[in-house]
């Protein structure tokens, strides 16, 4: 199954070409690094299991490729997605 989330890093994180190369090698080659109105984001869509095992893998890589993880964002569609996958 494929997740979709987002991996918030702290306000100053620099999101530059390097930090994308580190992230790619790092094996985010899933994962969109942004902007947003200056608030870094790193986007996923990671297959995996079940949603807790891409979040999982996805902060371990993102930490190997140096960079800190302030917290995880989980659309309303992904929680839902959660949810059905425990019945």
């Amino acid at each position: 199954m494929q997740f979709d989330f987002t991996v918030i890093p702290p306000p100053e994180t620099d999101m530059s070409e390097e930090l994308a190369e580190a992230l790619f090698e790092a094996g985010c080659d899933d994962c969109t690094p942004v902007v947003s109105n200056g608030v870094p984001l790193i986007c996923f869509h990671r297959e995996a299991a079940n949603m807790h095992e891409a979040i999982r893998s996805a902060v371990a890589d993102v930490q190997r490729a140096g960079c800190k993880v302030s917290r995880v964002l989980i659309e309303a569609e992904g929680i839902a997605g959660m949810m059905a996958g425990t019945k």
